[in-house]
């Protein structure tokens, strides 16, 4: 086959992540239920006929990376039966492909004149899918039978007839059917518009001409990756991180991941990580090489096309029954979090000493809830209290995002507005702002995370996942500090006082609840932050006058806040001598 030019491949590329986003917007116009209208958790990719991940432009980074796998268990499944008009569905973390059980994905055959030529997908996560908790996120799991429906790789659609009898067991297995009707629905709808968009692209050149387009897509994806690599110093690099609860029990576990720098590629082994756990913080093979992917280009650099052409130079061996490659029964449904990121810091981390200037500071993890129940109206609900999450790593050249969502996310999880919040749900939002000192401090600082105060009005049910709370859970990179821990607590409408557990599902009466998330990593010494920065953080409230003289080394004088310039010079003088030593 001929090669296709450089400006050809990359105007594909970007027709591609057109249709990519055009399903994503018939998603967010479509879908019944908020986490999805309001906050974009789904994510539409493009496979090539071979099942291979071309396109991924839409949506949350963790999703697509192992979308690749999906693709694959369903051309073993239904080699010789994939038809014009299929439609096909699948979720389960063992057997079909997927991150974890919420994760629907949605993938569509796409014909031309009688060939298959590819796949559009749509990975979404459902409000709830049954399980022991409403929300389906359960930190009372100890097996995945208690995570809800798992369904391997089906027929929905079988040349464009929907399978009613499949359609009625999906929605009985909801607490919320309304809402994953209207979803899967919109999920359906996403990828035929997608389907028809890839047509119209490869009608004029024919169906070898857009094979030809995706293989030359995914080189391009390994000579970039190649690339990159070239700039790293050969060796073996580790870097880990932590687990210290398994949401019964205080336990000692890591994720570790030596990555090994050759001139042909990278080896990313996950030898001497912790035996997979009791609890649902395990991560299935799909999850992890998306976790992988995320963490090699978010470091490497935004310009490497994030397709399956990656993976030719990349090799992840993660040891079976371990928490990076689970084995079946045990529960996965936090994967796309958590351990997802702490794979991605252990990545991070390893990279780091090869590319200093390339390092991002860690982002803590989260400190809030989901809440369900029934609202005034009888409706049941479903929400992710969201309004406060956890702040983001510096990098060079950049303060760390005061609040962008999970790490996994990497700012494509759209955090709710207030008003609609409120609108949504029976909550009352007394208040939601920067946390005071919540960053780590550095000459560039950490995300400060945010606190907010919520009144849930009627009695609900509170799936607690306190991952941030505890021990420091971000770190500085080149002098930079880590921030602190973020908390979870709740006063009743008696004016009585409750610490919840940090990990588990309860009942309670009408509450106030208040997350304070923790903020992200800082990069560089603190001391080099000018000393004007450090001022205007303190005028903006992100840093208090106590904290810049005592993290920054910035004194302040007066009621109206003058920097003190010769105190400043000989305190900070001091300080680095002190850090010198450390």
């Amino acid at each position: 086959m001929r090669a296709i030019d450089p400006i050809r491949l990359a105007l594909g590329q970007k027709q591609l992540d057109h249709i990519c986003r055009t399903m994503g917007w018939v998603m967010a116009r479509t879908a019944r239920s908020p986490i999805f209208s309001q906050s974009h958790d789904f994510s539409c990719f493009i496979g090539s006929r071979s099942g291979q991940v071309v396109s991924q432009a839409d949506g949350i980074p963790i999703h697509t990376g192992g979308g690749g796998i999906a693709l694959t268990r369903l051309l073993e499944t239904f080699e010789g039966r994939i038809n014009s008009g299929d439609c096909f569905l699948a979720n389960d973390p063992y057997v079909a492909g997927g991150n974890h059980l919420p994760d629907f994905t949605v993938m569509r055959p796409v014909f031309l004149n009688g060939a298959l030529i590819a796949f559009t997908c749509n990975r979404a996560h459902q409000s709830d899918i049954g399980g022991g908790a409403a929300g389906t996120y359960n930190p009372s799991a100890e097996e995945i039978f208690h995570e809800g429906l798992r369904i391997p790789v089906i027929k929905l659609v079988a040349q464009g007839e929907v399978q009613d009898d499949l359609w009625r067991l999906i929605l009985l297995n909801s607490r919320t059917p309304d809402l994953l009707d209207g979803d899967l629905r919109a999920m359906l709808g996403s990828t035929e518009i997608g389907a028809k968009r890839v047509q119209d692209m490869a009608t004029p050149m024919g169906a070898e001409e857009l094979n030809q387009l995706f293989a030359s897509l995914l080189d391009w994806a390994e000579e970039s990756l190649l690339a990159a690599i070239g700039k790293l110093k050969p060796g073996t690099y580790i870097g880990e991180d932590f687990f210290d609860h398994d949401c019964f029990e205080p336990i000692e576990a890591r994720i570790k991941a030596a990555i090994t720098v050759g001139a042909d590629g990278l080896l990313v082994d996950f030898a001497g990580t912790s035996p997979q756990m009791r609890g649902f913080k395990n991560s299935s093979l799909a999850n992890t090489r998306s976790a992988v992917l995320f963490g090699l280009i978010s470091f490497l650099g935004a310009h490497i096309p994030r397709n399956d052409g990656v993976f030719r130079r990349v090799r992840v061996d993660a040891p079976e029954g371990s928490l990076v490659n689970a084995k079946p029964p045990a529960p996965v449904t936090s994967a796309t979090t958590y351990p997802a990121h702490q794979i991605i810091h252990a990545i991070w981390q390893a990279l780091s000493p090869t590319a200093p200037e390339l390092s991002c500071a860690g982002w803590s993890r989260i400190s809030h809830c989901n809440t369900s129940g029934i609202d005034g109206s009888g409706r049941y609900y479903v929400a992710y209290q969201w309004l406060a999450q956890p702040g983001a790593g510096a990098v060079k050249g950049r303060d760390g995002f005061n609040v962008l969502g999970q790490m996994t996310t990497l700012g494509g999880l759209a955090l709710p507005e207030v008003e609609d919040f409120e609108t949504s749900y029976p909550f009352l939002v007394e208040r939601q702002e920067f946390v005071t000192d919540g960053g780590g401090p550095g000459r560039y600082r950490g995300g400060t995370g945010a606190v907010a105060i919520v009144k849930v009005q009627y009695p609900a049910e509170y799936s607690f996942r306190g991952e941030g709370n505890g021990n420091p859970t971000s770190f500085g990179v080149l002098g930079g500090h880590a921030a602190g821990t973020g908390s979870c607590s709740i006063k009743f409408d008696d004016g009585s006082s409750y610490a919840p557990p940090r990990f588990g599902v309860e009942r309670l009466l009408p509450l106030t609840l208040t997350i304070n998330a923790a903020g992200g990593g800082g990069f560089g010494s603190p001391y080099l932050r000018p000393a004007e920065e450090v001022l205007n953080d303190v005028l903006d409230g992100m840093v208090s006058p106590e904290k810049a003289e005592a993290d920054y080394g910035v004194v302040l004088a007066g009621k109206d806040l003058r920097i003190d310039e010769e105190a400043t010079r000989v305190l900070r003088q001091q300080l680095k001598k002190v850090e010198s030593r450390v």
